[in-house]
């Protein structure tokens, strides 16, 4: 998941967005029932239809060796074209692992890519892009950063006409008119965000209580994570124990606290969590382990993005976290990269939308990445490669 730039939202029993939805940790999906009832009965018939639907849907995005449904045809190569990544941050998995991706469509395609890193910080990123703009590039992409915070160098490359695609930039795909952008390669965030939830209700048969972590500074990671605790309300037993606002920037400073914080006040109640992006599960094991909890008795943690590979070896070797829904990081590469060779010639956006998919133990690769299977070959042929 990206760092997007904007002004943090207070987070708390207060904090809304849009009048219907009510923030996690004040409520649940509805009062627990006392007495001798099971968990799992009351969910049966509380949420039958939700859990049913859930199972569904998981086990179709849980599908392995995915097959390439992106664009098939396009503009041959533009040559001798220079581009740069302007990185929110090359500390965050995923900007770095779409980076991977570039680096190999632009060795494909024949380009020059040049990486600036913003490192987390608006001055940092600001002062990223300036130094971008500097080179007088071919093509600026935006990676994993709100393009209002830079309004200024966005327009001052709107001025000189050098295409700008972002990649988790904005909350919808495809191209944006203000700002302006040829073009915004992401998942649709409501996809992922009702996968996640899916997951948990499907996998705790609608008994789970949740911890919800998110960054909401971040336009696209709070709109994310509301959307989440949403789809999680849908199952009325489902309760959600707290929603944790953490920015991504101080993510392995104060999640091993925190961690330990809920381990101690929430205790067994505390049965699965969903992040925005899966770095907060990196570091919270530590903490898992100095409370001597296994991957069984932990919480079964649920990442919503981006599925690095970090994420997917932890998947993988079931070291605290069960799932992850993954962005296809390099081969959204290749299709920046592709989106880029349109605007070079003077064609549309590809309209592509990358697909969703849900990353466990039983489907994870060893290669610690999830793509679609053919990709290249498809963006090769495109380009005449």
């Amino acid at each position: 998941m990206s760092r997007l730039l904007s002004k943090p939202l207070a987070v708390g029993c207060a904090l809304t967005v849009g009048a219907a939805l009510a923030l996690a940790g004040c409520q649940r999906g509805s009062d627990a029932a006392s007495g001798p009832t099971s968990a799992a009965a009351t969910a049966a018939g509380a949420c039958t239809d939700v859990i049913a639907s859930s199972k569904a849907a998981v086990d179709k995005a849980s599908a392995a060796d995915a097959k390439w449904d992106g664009p098939t045809t396009g503009p041959k190569a533009a040559s001798g074209k220079t581009i740069v990544y302007v990185a929110q941050s090359m500390q965050n998995p995923g900007v770095a692992g779409v980076e991977t991706g570039l680096k190999d469509a632009a060795a494909a395609i024949g380009w020059t890519l040049k990486t600036i890193d913003g490192q987390g910080t608006p001055a940092g990123i600001q002062n990223a892009f300036n130094q971008a703009l500097t080179l007088k590039p071919d093509g600026i992409i935006i990676g994993g950063f709100d393009p209002n915070s830079t309004a200024d160098q966005v327009k001052q490359a709107n001025a000189a006409n050098i295409p700008l695609v972002g990649w988790q930039s904005l909350a919808t795909p495809g191209p944006s008119d203000s700002p302006k952008l040829f073009s915004n390669v992401t998942t649709k965030v409501e996809d992922v965000a009702k996968i996640s939830a899916d997951y948990v209700i499907a996998k705790s048969n609608g008994t789970a209580g949740v911890v919800i972590f998110t960054d909401s500074s971040i336009p696209f990671a709070e709109g994310k994570s509301q959307m989440i605790q949403k789809q999680l309300q849908t199952c009325s037993s489902v309760n959600v124990l707290k929603y944790s606002n953490i920015p991504l920037a101080d993510v392995a400073s104060r999640m091993p606290t925190e961690t330990s914080a809920l381990l101690s006040s929430l205790g067994d109640k505390w049965t699965y969590s969903v992040a925005i992006n899966d770095v907060y599960f990196e570091n919270a094991t530590a903490a898992f382990r100095q409370a001597g909890k296994t991957n069984e008795t932990a919480p079964q943690n649920v990442g919503a993005g981006d599925g690095d590979a970090a994420a997917l070896t932890r998947i993988r070797t079931g070291d605290f976290q069960a799932a992850t829904v993954p962005s296809p990081l390099r081969s959204e590469g290749w299709q920046i990269v592709d989106e880029l060779n349109r605007a070079f010639a003077g064609e549309k956006a590809s309209g592509y939308v990358p697909q969703i998919h849900v990353s466990t133990k039983e489907n994870a690769t060893a290669d610690n990445f999830w793509d679609p299977v053919g990709y290249q070959d498809a963006y090769k042929a495109i380009w005449g490669k």
